[in-house]
């Protein structure tokens, strides 16, 4: 008996032992839920290994939060915690409730401190028990800093005609986005370039000054035309080419076309109407005539055909027009602009998941043309199921609006305004001659290697207004509507464009994730909330009272026996 507990022993003292070991050098961990929503990616497991020096984080998403913000914060909590995990180095977090002051002076104080640095102030309203309306001041922001390098990241979402809980559930979803993409632009010491293509009357910097500032932030961007090099654009992640109006030559179709075959990532923004809008100032009127830049057998060849009609769309964005009679003071009323259809976003694509509706503004139809199996194309923007084709040439007409309710007007939907082609593209320069005066030329490729392309039939989705001329140093926003303040998803959609055309570690698959939606009815727990409460704190007591006497009385049977 003696050896047989020492075998016992033995064996106990082995698989500890074992235990030990393993648990020293192997890691691992588990996540039960059916979302995975405590796991993160592979892709930013790697990020964290890349971490050479310490970070520290200031987590401004704090204080006296509704359950709502109160879920998120944990999210973000629970999310830095497990990529520390992950990382070479530590994170260390610093909870800041900007709130938190001795007068209301510092408090204000706090609040600029930090609107001066970019952190925009969210104003949440509530209601006591009372009925009462309660206006918070949070600022749903971290800030990631490493060395003399600091990061805003911002967690939280605003999705145009979603709800407040539909806004944070996918603030949560896009956590890891967000924060890894801090974390990758405070560890990225690497130059990367792209370029906005000039010399066919495309937008100019004014036009593009808001996307040029936000992609800033990750890219070094550059201006010009192409010239006769044929390799300068070699040395770019990513070109822009945004509404030209002139024809291009040859010369400059060749230059991109062998871009795209050595890798080159394009996105298109091409009108495929050309409008007099001047017009519209004085006479309200406008012809409309089929737009050639010289572009439509390369575009072919990719995949892709632009119509030269336009869309109309109940779903649009609308214009003051004056109501008032002549001769008397002008009265403005806003009504539906049909020319201006705000796009749908794909769920589907990363580039346009969680997106809001896209302002377009005068925007053709996409065809996708071809046989070649090694390209794919994915849809990105689309109207409605309200939708109109006016073919070319015709006049606008700012007196002529047709009825919302004219099904047989609006008799068509869903039309694709920008697709993602991704693959292996034919040359468009295949079989032809090179064109004369180029330097640094090459044989011509005929196939690409994999890359990628984003044509959109709209120039005017990256455009922003400016307040008066082309020089004015006051631009509105990307998406901006000054008519009625709204902003549309613009800017968001052209900056995910460039981040997936230059995505190469499929880190932007980080916003494909999908969490599932487990809100509680709130008419149901207002009215029950009382039996909910005694519920879950009375039930749990019974049960333990019951186990303690059913246990004594086991016990006191179990004793009485063997002293029997």
């Amino acid at each position: 008996m003696q050896k047989k507990r020492l075998g016992k022993y033995f064996v106990i003292l082995l698989v500890v032992g074992i235990l030990i070991f393993l648990t020293e050098h192997l890691f691992f961990r588990l996540d039960l839920t059916s979302d995975k929503r405590f796991s993160v990616s592979e892709q930013t497991k790697q990020l964290m290994r890349k971490i050479e020096q310490p970070l520290e984080v200031d987590f401004y998403l704090d204080g006296d939060l509704n359950p709502g913000f109160l879920r998120l914060k944990r999210a973000a909590a629970e999310l830095l915690e497990e990529m520390s995990v992950y990382s070479n180095q530590p994170i260390t977090i610093h909870y800041i409730n900007p709130s938190l002051a001795d007068n209301s002076e510092q408090r204000t104080k706090n609040y600029d401190l930090l609107a001066s640095r970019g952190l925009t102030p969210t104003a949440v309203y509530e209601r006591d028990n009372e009925g009462k309306s309660i206006q918070k001041i949070i600022f749903p922001w971290l800030e990631i800093h490493q060395q003399n390098k600091t990061v805003a990241v911002s967690l939280l979402q605003n999705v145009m005609g979603n709800s407040g809980d539909e806004n944070l559930n996918i603030s949560i979803e896009n956590l890891e986005f967000q924060i890894t993409d801090g974390i990758r632009r405070v560890l990225n010491n690497k130059i990367r370039k792209i370029a906005f293509i000039e010399g066919q009357g495309e937008l100019s910097e004014a036009q593009t000054y808001d996307i040029s500032r936000s992609l800033s932030r990750y890219f070094q961007i550059d201006r010009g035309k192409l010239g006769l090099n044929a390799a300068i654009l070699n040395e770019y992640k990513a070109i822009i080419i945004a509404k030209p109006t002139r024809p291009f030559s040859e010369t400059d179709k060749f230059i991109i076309d062998q871009y795209i075959m050595h890798g080159g990532r394009v996105l298109w923004l091409i009108d495929g109407v050309r409008l007099a809008e001047q017009n519209f100032s004085t006479a309200g009127i406008s012809p409309a005539i089929d737009l050639d830049v010289n572009l439509n057998d390369q575009l072919f060849r990719y995949g892709v055909r632009i119509n030269p009609v336009l869309l109309q769309d109940i779903q649009c964005a609308s214009v003051p027009v004056n109501i008032a009679p002549a001769g008397e003071t002008p009265q403005f009323e806003p009504t539906p602009w049909y020319y201006s259809p705000l796009l749908l976003t794909s769920p589907e694509n990363p580039v346009t998941r969680n997106v809001s509706e896209v302002k377009a503004d005068y925007c053709s139809a996409i065809d996708l043309v071809g046989d070649n199996q090694d390209v794919k194309a994915t849809l990105l923007l689309a109207t409605s199921n309200n939708t109109h084709v006016v073919g070319t040439p015709t006049t606008i007409d700012l007196s002529v609006n047709p009825k919302p309710t004219d099904k047989t007007y609006f008799n068509t939907g869903y039309l694709p305004v920008a697709v993602a082609l991704e693959g292996n593209f034919d040359s468009d320069f295949e079989n032809r001659m090179i064109p004369k005066g180029l330097t640094n030329t090459m044989p011509v490729i005929p196939k690409s290697i994999i890359t990628r392309q984003i044509v959109v039939a709209d120039g005017d989705v990256i455009r922003n207004d400016t307040t008066s001329a082309e020089t004015d140093s006051t631009r509105l926003p990307l998406g901006y509507d000054r008519y009625t303040g709204q902003l549309y998803g613009n800017k968001q959609f052209i900056e995910n464009s460039i981040l997936y055309l230059t995505d190469e570690d499929g880190w932007m698959q980080l916003r494909s994730r999908s969490l599932k939606m487990r809100l509680l009815n709130k008419q149901i727990t207002n009215e029950q909330r009382l039996n909910w409460q005694i519920i879950n704190t009375a039930i749990p007591l019974v049960i333990f009272i019951i186990f303690g006497i059913t246990y004594q009385i086991l016990r006191k049977k179990k004793y009485r026996k063997i002293t029997d």
